[in-house]
Parts: structure tokens; sequence; C-alpha cells
């Protein structure tokens, strides 16, 4: 093949690939560079407005000074903070957990989840996701031969009409249990949720770990919004020896100590379950970044001490609070988050102006991709639309909300406030 051959002679890519749409992070970047309002205030993505704590910044760089810390770490993370973890977790689970079998450092906790996929899932095998979902769950799956099963959680009906807790949606869990076949090999659960803020109460996740147990079904639990609680939380692995023996435990040291970009994340379960995560984990980067996995150690190590889990939730409630305190001024009824850092808001009352130009890959979307590109355009605040974070088929249950992330800078939130009061004039 030469320099000049067509396009048509390129290699193929693989199916799981091709023909993907467009997924909404690249719609609202797309949207972002092109808007008239520059600069973006990106209330879109969840990343952090701020760096981590001084005492975790500075481990880092004096772990970058040590040779051992700039070579290849043990697959399975570094000693020190797999002891740091377990030390952390142990009082959570009521017992004392083996830093050596019990659990695994991953390169983020994305890497983390893919690696348990990977361990357990084969071609044809089920694995039940609870809707809304983050959008690269499903990707993970299908790479490692998964089928997809999907329960919705159901919002409060006067949620789009009054702002409500997060915890009036609902999951039906003879419904969760109607889509268990057997192939089914896996679910997957999320909290604090992600967009809605949820925290699973006790009793939901007791009922969703008894079906598990009985139909001999694997737990993975995404609880990398662990430290930012504002109602009580129940850890699915602590209910009972059955349900912790089928749990395996995701974490992220980018959400606890504010850096997304450092892709340090672990699981956390039985030895007979973590040893499969490890293997998988090996084959696909085989080590973790080691100058921060040691400052992650050093973050878990001194954060009692320094205060830092109480002060990162009350910072965070506060941030809330003065972030959604527009809502009510343009009288707009949101979902008030359990835990985490993001808030989905009820648009139904903005009205779009009639023949609004969007371009296609948007004009297809549902009603919350055109709020989204509307926002960005006309106001310069960046959102996401959650019904990426559907299946078509319930993509309706979210196509008002928006969902906006507040762990930004407070100067950053009052910006977003001031341009987002540019909506009364579209609210009807």
């Amino acid at each position: 093949m030469t320099s000049t051959a067509s396009v048509a002679d390129a290699p193929k890519p693989s199916k799981r690939v091709l023909g993907q749409k467009q997924d909404v992070w690249s719609i609202v970047n797309e949207a972002a560079a092109s808007s008239p309002i520059q600069p973006i205030v990106n209330m879109g993505q969840g990343f952090f407005g701020y760096n981590p704590p001084e005492y975790v910044l500075k481990a880092a760089k004096e772990a970058l000074d040590r040779v051992d810390c700039n070579q290849y770490s043990p697959t399975k993370g570094r000693p020190r903070l797999r002891k740091a973890l377990a030390d952390a977790y142990s009082p959570f689970f009521g017992r004392n957990l083996d830093p050596n079998t019990e659990v695994t450092v991953t390169t983020g906790a994305n890497e983390g989840m893919l690696s348990a996929f990977m361990a357990f899932i084969e071609p044809g095998d089920e694995v039940i996701l609870i809707e809304p979902f983050f959008d690269q769950y499903i990707y993970n799956i299908q790479l490692a031969g998964g089928v997809i099963k999907y329960v919705p959680l159901h919002p409060p009906a006067r949620g789009a009409k009054e702002t409500v807790s997060a915890a009036e949606w609902s999951i039906d869990v003879a419904e969760l249990e109607k889509t268990i076949t057997p192939k089914t090999k896996m679910i997957v659960l999320n909290s604090p949720h992600n967009p809605v803020g949820k925290i699973f109460s006790h009793a939901e996740l007791t009922a969703i770990g008894n079906v598990c147990v009985k139909h001999n079904i694997l737990i993975l639990s995404d609880e990398v919004y662990d430290r930012l609680y504002y109602k009580p939380f129940t850890r699915v692995g602590t209910l009972s020896p059955s349900i912790a023996a089928l749990t395996l435990t995701v974490g992220s040291a980018g959400k606890n100590f504010y850096a997304t970009g450092w892709r340090v994340g672990w699981l956390i379960g039985p030895a007979n379950l973590i040893e499969h995560v490890s293997t998988a984990h090996t084959r696909i980067c085989y080590s973790s970044v080691s100058p921060l996995q040691e400052a992650a150690a050093v973050g878990f190590e001194q954060a009692d001490a320094q205060g830092f889990w109480e002060q990162s939730k009350r910072d965070m409630q506060t941030k809330m609070q003065r972030f959604n305190a527009i809502w009510a001024e343009l009288g707009l009824p949101y979902c008030e988050p359990e835990g985490g850092y993001f808030v989905l808001v009820n648009m139904g009352k903005v009205q779009l102006p009639d023949g609004y130009d969007f371009p296609p890959h948007v004009a297809e979307r549902p009603r919350d991709f055109k709020l989204s590109w509307f926002l960005i355009k006309e106001l310069g605040v960046a959102a996401i639309p959650p019904t990426e974070f559907y299946t078509p088929e319930n993509a309706h249950i979210a196509e008002d909300y928006i969902r906006f992330a507040v762990c930004k800078n407070d100067d950053v939130l009052d910006t977003a406030k001031e341009r987002l009061r540019g909506l009364k004039k579209y609210i009807k």
C-alpha cells in the first residue's frame, strides 16, 4: 500500500470500535471550542478545579526523588499503599483486611473495573447495569465479550416540578430479579451514584445483595465517591458474609484526593476473587504509576490526623449549597445529592427557541443534548446530558435533566450562576 492509497484500502478497524456514535464528551468539547462565549465555564466533566491537599502533593514530589518510586511497582501495587488501604478500610469491614491477598491496586478505578470484567466475564455472559450508568461501563463489558442487561432507577414523578432528594430515585428489586437469567454473571452497583447522587440505602443494598446470593451473581460495587457522603453510607461488601463473598469493591485515589489525573485505583474483596482481578490487571497494564501510589499511601496514612475526610465533605457540601442556590432563583427543580459532586437539574421548564440551529448529530439526540448544546453556545456553561447514561428505550426518563459537576473553585461556581441567570427569558 502506497502513501497515496485510498481510504478504502486502509486496514479495517475491529467491531469493538467500528460504528460507535459520537460520544457525549466529544460533542460537549466540540460545542465548547466553537462557542462565541469564552472562556467556557466547564461544569461538565467531573475533574476538580483545585489541587490535592498540600500534604499529599508534598508526598508526590518527594516520591519523585526516590529511585524505587521511579521504577516498576509490584503488579498488585506498592506494599505501602496496599497496607494503607487495608488499614483504612478494615474498620468499615469489621475485620482486618489482608493487604497481600484482599487488596489490589489498579491504574485508576476504570482499569480496575475492566480488570474485573476481564477476570470473570466470558463471551455471552450477562452483566446487569442500573440505569443511569457511567458510560465507560458499557465499553469495558463489551471488550470482555459480555452482554448487558439493564434495570432502571425510577425517578419520583414530582421531581419534574419540585426539588427532591436523590434518595427518591428507586429501584424495583422484583424487576431486577426478573432480569436475571442462567447467563447472568455479575451486577454493577454505584453508590454514591453518578449522575443521580443517590446513596443506596441499607435496605436496598441488602435486598439486592440477597438476590445476588440466591442466584450466585458477582457484585462489582463502584464506590469511588465513598468519602463524599452527606447521609448514612452503606458499603455492600459489609452487609453479610455471604454477600461479602461475592463482592468486589472499587475505589479511587483520584476522587478521594482531588487528583483524577493520577489514575490510582484499587479493588478490595475476597482473596479468591482478587487473585483473578490481579492476573487480568497484570496482562492489561502490568503495574501502575509508582510515585503517585506512594503519595496516595501517605494520603490515607495521614488523612485522619489532618482531618481531611470530614473537611472534604464539608467543603463539597458548601459548594453544593453555593451553586444550587441558583435553581431556587430560577424556579428550576433539582435532585438534592446524598453523595458525590454531581447535581441533576430538571430543565423541563426551559423552552428552547423554535428553529434553533442544532447540528444534525445533536438534533437527532434527545432533548437534553439540545439543552446542553444551547447552554454552551448561548450562556457559555458546559454541562452533561444524562441520556448518554441510558439505553434508547429509557432515555425519556432523563431527557429534561442536565448534570452539573460542582467540584470547582468558588469563583467558577459564581461565574456559572451569573451566566445561568440568562436562562430566565427562556423559562416558561
